[in-house]
């Protein structure tokens, strides 16, 4: 197919046209064939000999629980023992016995959007009202960022937009025709909005728009585009009110009420946090994206557990692989390379000759992580 020039505002129709509609059906999509739950119940990396699984950070999405329970045996097939809680954003999810969630919320002494991963045996969550009603109204609040975003854009808001032009060396022509596609999206999103699932109501819905676009157009102006959508997106994130969201402190004491477990993930992201001395089951000190600072969290929490006493309950070193399960059924053109790459439960870090060392001097090894957290969730 001819690519269309988008430097041509006279070959733009500003109507939805049936290409459009069926872009915008495949891209918002949970739909999997069975070739694609074949794929996703079969990893190409298979671990032998690891007895002991942990995985308390990972993102389902919309990929079905059977499925990944599926993936996960066959990627582990001399697991012994486990501890597997999904964490879908502000969404508590169930898997065998026990359910999870990542929570946003405030941290107001510090004005900063932080994050909690939720654990909790599923027997104590029938009365959990006031939890669910928490986490709807955060992940009602969580989407309206997506709105901001394309408003931002299709107004347009001449301040942020310049901004992120400057900062991308994005010339007018890129930002029209990013701005004619996005009131495409807009509209279509309304229009539609009663059928879409939760999943597709995130920002990344105009990221993963525009890779669909790539077929029609050169790959460097999708890759440009790409790059100035990410600087409009940060600018809108710091706008993004954050009073909105319920404060740490808050969420903490709900679990709590209910028997549940707290872990703070990506710690390096938020750093006054550990200030804070929240009443947390642990940290997270190693992940994918989260790598940095993983002997300096060992040792910190290691000294913090020391200062404590004996009689204060300890708080546990994990690790997460935050694997969103969403990027594997994606086609491979539009596969995010890092993302695609994480598996739940694998974490080498915990191999890792150097790292164990700093495990071994705090009493940590995943072993007896799991089951100290299992037993606290379960007592």
């Amino acid at each position: 197919m001819r690519a269309i020039d988008p430097m041509n505002p006279a070959a733009w129709d500003p109507a939805i046209t049936e290409q459009d509609q069926a872009l915008f059906d495949r891209v918002v999509s949970t739909d999997l064939s069975e070739e694609n739950l074949t794929a996703l119940a079969s990893p190409q990396l298979v671990i032998h000999g690891q007895q002991s699984v942990m995985a308390v950070h990972w993102h389902p999405e919309f990929v079905p629980m059977p499925v990944v329970r599926q993936r996960i045996r066959a990627m582990f097939p001399d697991m012994t023992e486990s501890l597997i809680i999904p964490t879908q954003h502000n969404e508590l999810l169930e898997y065998d016995e026990f359910s999870g969630v990542e929570v946003d919320c405030y941290s107001h002494g510090f004005n900063l959007k932080v994050q909690l991963l939720l654990h909790f045996k599923t027997s104590r969550l029938e009365h959990a009202h006031t939890l669910r009603a928490m986490l709807r109204h955060t992940l009602t609040y969580r989407a309206s960022q997506l709105f901001d975003f394309m408003h931002t854009i299709t107004a347009p808001l001449e301040d942020r937009i310049e901004q992120a032009a400057r900062e991308t060396g994005a010339d007018l022509d890129l930002v029209e025709f990013v701005r004619h596609h996005v009131t495409k999206v807009q509209r279509m999103v309304e229009e539609n909005h009663a059928r879409l699932p939760q999943d597709a109501l995130k920002n990344k819905l105009l990221r993963n728009y525009f890779d669909a676009l790539r077929p029609l157009h050169d790959g460097d102006l999708i890759d440009r585009i790409q790059t100035y959508l990410s600087a409009v997106k940060a600018i809108v994130k710091t706008h993004f009110s954050l009073r909105y969201f319920y404060r740490t402190s808050e969420v903490i004491e709900e679990a709590r009420a209910l028997g549940g477990g707290v872990i703070i993930p990506h710690p390096e992201q938020f750093w006054p946090i550990l200030l804070a001395d929240y009443d947390v089951d642990g940290y997270e000190v190693w992940n994918p994206q989260s790598q940095r600072y993983t002997d300096f969290l060992i040792t910190a929490v290691g000294r913090a557990n020391t200062c404590a006493g004996l009689s204060a309950r300890r708080k546990l070193v994990f690790m997460g692989d935050d694997t969103h399960m969403g990027e594997k059924a994606k086609s491979i053109a539009l596969q995010n390379s890092e993302k695609v790459n994480r598996e739940i439960g694998y974490q080498p870090a915990w191999d890792d000759l150097e790292i164990s060392k700093r495990l071994i001097l705090s009493g940590m090894s995943r072993e007896i992580v799991i089951r100290e957290y299992r037993e606290r969730l379960l007592g």
